[in-house]
């Protein structure tokens, strides 16, 4: 199989024959750091899953390099401090001001509208140009961006305090992440979509269960309609312990995840098997920094044990701070393994 019909099947719970897809998550920091470990990954264990540029014909207004050491201003022109190079910094300052409770002046907010002017031959050609599974490159995040936009302390408060200003702010957010999506469904050919959130601390979630069901459930129900709508899959990102959403998430038919499940606890995701697709991801917290290669390879085998039904798992960790390489290269090395069958140790 191509790596995009293999990809397709795993997600459709019918991948009988073959090993689980690929994706490395790289920072910045490590291919500083070790360039050279990163390049023999990819070359003996090249990626499956890929993003389609994000060709524009009005480019945005961005400053700076969110990796570097400095300030970074995004889309929107929310203000990022960065102290460490090869990672992305915080938000320190609201760009709608804190005594402004009401959301009264967004006058320093811009929503990106020039992900519209998107050059869609553009993107069709490299689609066509690939075998991979493609994803589209933009990530809809309305929780995080809220924060970006306002400091995550002081958002939280807005939350509870819910001012009208706020509320039709988060409308016309939800808007255009729409209709950037419905652009990129409905006229490119890449694969599928993809958003992110992160929801989880490290042993339940940010804010109530109930709160994220009222007011950010249904912007995802939306998302992933879209990408079904036009024949697209629909994956989601959301670091921290997310066990209380995941049922949600599965009955909007959400097809792939790609959470902390060591975080959560392997074993309490059973019960999700063969109804999403976990799309990754090795322990960053312990593992990764902490373990040896033969730790590693036990934990690919428990994953795959719990999780996996003709599919339902990608072979995907995120290379940053801490990481071991030797490890990294375990993870991809005992998940062809697995799902080959072949012994591991």
């Amino acid at each position: 199989m191509t790596s995009r019909e293999l990809v397709r099947a795993t997600l459709e719970f019918r991948n009988t024959d073959d090993r689980a897809p690929r994706q490395l998550w790289c920072l910045p920091w490590a291919r500083d750091k070790y360039g050279r470990e990163v390049n023999q990954v990819n070359t003996d264990f090249p990626d499956d899953i890929v993003s389609a540029p994000h060709l524009l014909k009005t480019q945005c207004q961005t400053k700076g390099d969110p990796y570097a050491k400095g300030e970074y201003i995004d889309e929107w022109g929310c203000v990022f401090e960065n102290i460490h190079p090869g990672v992305i910094g915080e938000v320190k300052h609201p760009i709608v001001a804190e005594e402004d409770e009401d959301w009264e002046d967004l006058s320093r907010i811009h929503i990106p509208r020039e992900w519209l002017t998107l050059d869609t031959e553009g993107v069709n050609a490299f689609c066509r140009s690939t075998d991979k599974f493609v994803l589209t490159p933009i990530y809809p995040r309305p929780f995080e961006q809220l924060q970006f936009i306002r400091t995550t302390e002081l958002f939280y408060m807005d939350l509870m305090m819910r001012p009208a200003g706020l509320m039709n702010f988060m409308k016309a957010m939800h808007s255009f992440y729409c209709d950037a999506l419905e652009l990129w469904c409905a006229k490119t050919e890449v694969d599928g979509i993809q958003f992110m959130d992160d929801w989880g601390a490290q042993k339940a979630l940010l804010i109530h269960p109930d709160l994220w069901k009222e007011l950010f459930w249904p912007m995802y129900k939306d998302y992933i309609d879209i990408a079904h709508r036009h024949g697209k899959k629909a994956f989601m990102h959301s670091d921290g312990n997310i066990l209380a959403i995941l049922p949600y998430l599965i009955e909007s038919g959400l097809d792939a995840v790609n959470s902390q499940i060591f975080c959560m606890g392997v074993e309490n995701l059973k019960d999700f098997k063969g109804k999403i697709t976990f799309w990754g991801e090795m322990d960053r917290q312990h593992l990764l920094v902490e373990s040896t290669p033969k730790e590693i390879a036990l934990a690919v085998k428990r994953v795959k044990e719990t999780l996996w039904q003709n599919g339902g798992c990608i072979a995907q960790c995120e290379f940053g701070p801490g990481g071991k390489p030797e490890n990294i290269y375990e993870t991809f090395r005992a998940w062809n393994l697995e799902t080959k069958g072949e012994a591991l140790l």
